[in-house]
């Protein structure tokens, strides 16, 4: 097929939701399929096989676009809805895959130009605007819910990236077709990282005879990261051989939790690495003795655990449906969303090794059967020969 996919995100970055951009389209561009990917100017450049990027124009001002809903999008989102609108007059494609709000701009191509739209639900619209703290007004919240029902209901088909996700797609119309498709790891070197470069790379950081707690990802609020930092002054108490190794991050999101780290008085104990490039990822998990996940609200599965599965690493993350749709205490130390439960949970793989490895073992192969890369591509072609099967292909 020829598809025409929309991704209002900055691409690439090590972030979320270009993440699954990234694998979505890698995902069809294996499946034989032609892909025209549109995407902000902004990101770093990459190439992905039978996919072609296409940057919107470059709008005024607009050089750096922060995670979650932001009025900086509205001009980006009239460009991008602009280019989609040139690229379909000039070339038939067979379906449109929509990301994010996109979704809302696919809407009204679709009907224009009558081919079927496929939408890619990262996250509940209505949820984002709450979440990020973009706004309290029930009347917006209630506009954004009726957008999110009209999204669903005006697509062929729909892939939720978490189990919760899927339950919000049935409860808008449970006759909608529709996928659930977690996320990839997002690195494919797990497996063959050698054990002498993760020994250099753990120098690299101090962090030799120390045991590493590892947080990778984005420092926005309802990550957590400060409860992650405040359970450090219990657990270095009681195991002081202790790192905090926090990967990512804004560098005015990084001075403030080095302040609390300093107010504290763990920060020579904890290291923030900044935004560091995917090919580590397997090299920071590698040294990690504990995968921290403290996010404190939401309902989305964190794009990180299932590269933290993958690792074979124990896992310490909040009991909320934000992990316990994929999570359970089989494959991760669940706690209460406070920094006292998640100290405790800590410290109860610290000072119990052999349970950290079989919670680890149990994580990994969880990660081999469940959450394959083979089962994401298999469960991404069925949507797809549904979409076909609407056209009698």
């Amino acid at each position: 097929m020829k598809i025409l996919m929309l991704a209002p995100e900055p691409f690439f970055e090590t972030r979320g939701t270009p993440f699954s951009v990234f694998h979505r389209s890698k995902a069809l561009g294996r499946l034989g399929h032609n892909v025209d990917l549109v995407v902000y100017h902004t990101g770093k450049r990459v190439s992905i096989d039978n996919v072609d990027i296409h940057r919107i124009p470059a709008v005024p001002f607009v050089k750096q676009i922060a995670i979650g809903p932001s009025l900086v999008k509205i001009p980006l989102d009239i460009v991008m809805f602009l280019k989609a609108f040139q690229m379909l007059l000039k070339t038939k494609y067979d379906c449109i895959h929509v990301h994010e709000e996109a979704a809302l701009l696919g809407c009204i191509l679709k009907k224009i130009f009558r081919v079927p739209q496929i939408y890619d639900m990262h996250s509940s619209i209505p949820q984002q605007l709450v979440n990020f703290n973009f706004t309290k007004n029930k009347a917006l919240i209630k506009l954004a819910l009726f957008g999110e029902k009209y999204i669903i209901n005006n697509s062929e088909a729909v892939i939720a990236i978490c189990p919760q996700l899927g339950e919000a797609v049935r409860s808008i119309d449970s006759r909608k077709k529709s996928w659930i498709i977690e996320n990839p790891p997002v690195s494919e070197y797990n497996c063959s990282v050698f054990d002498k470069k993760i020994d250099e790379f753990r120098s690299c950081f101090g962090g030799q005879n120390k045991k590493i707690i590892l947080y990778t990802g984005t420092f926005e609020p309802y990550q957590g990261i400060d409860l992650l930092i405040k359970t450090a002054p219990a657990v270095i108490k009681k195991i002081p051989d202790v790192l905090y190794i926090l990967v990512g991050g804004e560098d005015y999101q990084i001075r403030e939790m080095e302040k609390l780290s300093e107010e504290l008085e763990v920060k020579d104990q904890v290291i923030f690495t900044g935004k560091r490039p995917v090919e580590e990822m397997p090299l920071f998990m590698g040294i990690a003795d504990i995968l921290a996940s403290p996010r404190v609200t939401g309902t989305n599965t964190p794009l990180k655990i299932y590269s933290y599965l993958e690792s074979g690493k124990p896992i310490v993350a909040t009991n909320l449906p934000t992990h316990t749709q994929v999570l359970n205490e089989e494959i991760a130390v669940l706690t209460g969303p406070n920094q006292d439960d998640f100290a405790a949970g800590i410290l109860r793989i610290l000072t119990n090794e052999a349970l950290g490895r079989d919670i680890g073992r149990r994580a990994k192969e969880i990660s081999e059967t469940k959450y394959s890369y083979s089962s994401y591509l298999a469960k991404t072609g069925e949507v797809y020969e549904h979409i076909a099967s609407l056209r009698g292909c």
